[in-house]
């Protein structure tokens, strides 16, 4: 088990992490996920020893994973850790910068690795291209696969798909995670995209200026969020005012009816492919809703939330 026990953490002298506890059962993969600036790379890089605590300790396993002070290299053995920066060697190919850190004695057991990791990250046809002509996608994609090659017991991705194609990324991802699943390899993820939270992780922490402000299963969360800084990073919400009462809904959450007391002005709508995002107004406020076909603007349509 991982156990993050009380971590503070400061740059300079304010604060950049304040307090922060949890624990996660190996073969887990647990979402960090916040705006910008609220400490979920700096968590990562503390959890894997690449600075010291200010206060408190994490621990894998009954032992405890050390900062800079205790170690001449920082970071621990059984531990990968993948920066926003992928740190691969430009000169070398694909191949060669994957298996870079596997053994040489039995060349064979190597290619066949090597073979296997760059078709979980889809590269296989770049194995024997140099780094420096791959796009930034690709980079990334590499060194994913890197840090796998030694088969970590914990592993730790900051943003492991931000460059990467929106076609390409949901493969990647099923691929990805269902072999961290299979072989038991227990992932905390720093992200911005609400996908990465809700289809793949078991555990979701919600971070905002350095400190946890929730912590659950995603379905938990998505479902009952407790504010709207938490609701909005799963995509637009609307915070809705009736009757004294303030509501969070979805724009999924929102259906069209003959007549209610929430009539709303239609300003806009935005085509997604199988249905329409809807923007309107009502009482000063925003409200979006989805709507199977396009409706003209300054229609005013009545809506209620959807009972499940």
């Amino acid at each position: 088990m991982l156990s993050v026990n009380n971590i503070s953490f400061s740059y300079l002298d304010n604060k950049t992490l304040n307090d922060i506890s949890f624990s996660l059962e190996k073969g887990k993969i647990l979402s960090i996920i916040g705006e910008s600036g609220c400490g979920k790379s700096t968590l990562l890089k503390l959890i894997y020893g690449l600075y010291d605590l200010d206060e408190g300790s994490v621990f894998w396993n009954e032992k405890e994973i050390l900062g800079q002070k205790f170690n001449l290299i920082p970071g621990m053995e059984y531990m990968k850790y993948l920066a926003q920066d992928f740190d691969l060697m430009p000169f070398i190919t694909v191949a060669e910068n994957v298996g870079k850190y596997l053994s040489n004695i039995y060349k064979d057991k190597k290619n066949q690795r090597i073979a296997e990791l760059l078709e979980i990250v889809e590269m296989t046809e770049y194995a024997n291209v140099k780094a420096k002509f791959l796009s930034g996608g690709q980079m990334q994609r590499v060194a994913l696969a890197r840090v796998l090659a030694l088969e970590p017991e914990v592993l730790l991705l900051d943003e492991p798909f931000s460059h990467i194609d929106n076609f390409r990324k949901n493969s990647l991802r099923r691929k990805l995670f269902g072999y961290l699943k299979e072989k038991q390899i227990t992932t905390i993820l720093a992200t911005h995209d609400n996908i990465d939270v809700l289809s793949f992780a078991d555990e979701v922490v919600i971070m905002k200026e350095g400190q946890i402000i929730e912590l659950g299963k995603p379905n938990d969360i998505y479902n009952k969020p407790k504010n709207f800084y938490i609701a909005s990073l799963f995509g637009d919400v609307n915070e809705i005012q009736i009757d004294r009462k303030k509501k969070l809904l979805f724009p999924h959450q929102l259906e069209v009816v003959e007549n209610s007391e929430l009539s709303v002005v239609v300003k806009n709508n935005y085509y997604k492919g199988n249905y329409y995002l809807v923007e309107s107004e009502f009482d000063n406020q925003t409200v979006f809703f989805e709507s199977q076909k396009e409706i003209s603007k300054g229609s005013v349509v009545f809506l209620k939330e959807k009972r499940l």
